[in-house]
């Protein structure tokens, strides 16, 4: 289910505070890298990640990818760092 505005906008807020907590490197998105993605997603439903790329175009790829392996949405992407959502079990 996508996103309300409403609700980005909330997650918007919250995120402002954080720090990235991953960090996708010149290997891109390794099972590893989705591995750790998932796990901080389940601890904390929202997080920062930030892809060392300097191209445009591959890291919004890449944010598209590591999305959709990890069945997360893509609330907002500033520069090299995206900020990522899914609702946790625990509070479905």
């Amino acid at each position: 289910m996508p996103l309300t505005t409403k609700f980005k906008q909330q997650l918007k807020a919250r995120a402002h505070k954080l720090k990235p907590v991953i960090l996708i490197g010149q290997l891109g998105l390794t099972p590893a890298v989705e591995k750790e993605i998932d796990r901080a997603l389940n601890d904390h439903e929202l997080i920062k990640i930030r892809i060392a790329e300097q191209d445009r175009d591959v890291r919004k790829q890449l944010f598209l990818q590591l999305c959709e392996t990890t069945q997360a949405e893509l609330v907002q992407v500033i520069g090299n760092i995206g900020v990522v959502y899914r609702r946790s079990l625990d509070h479905s």
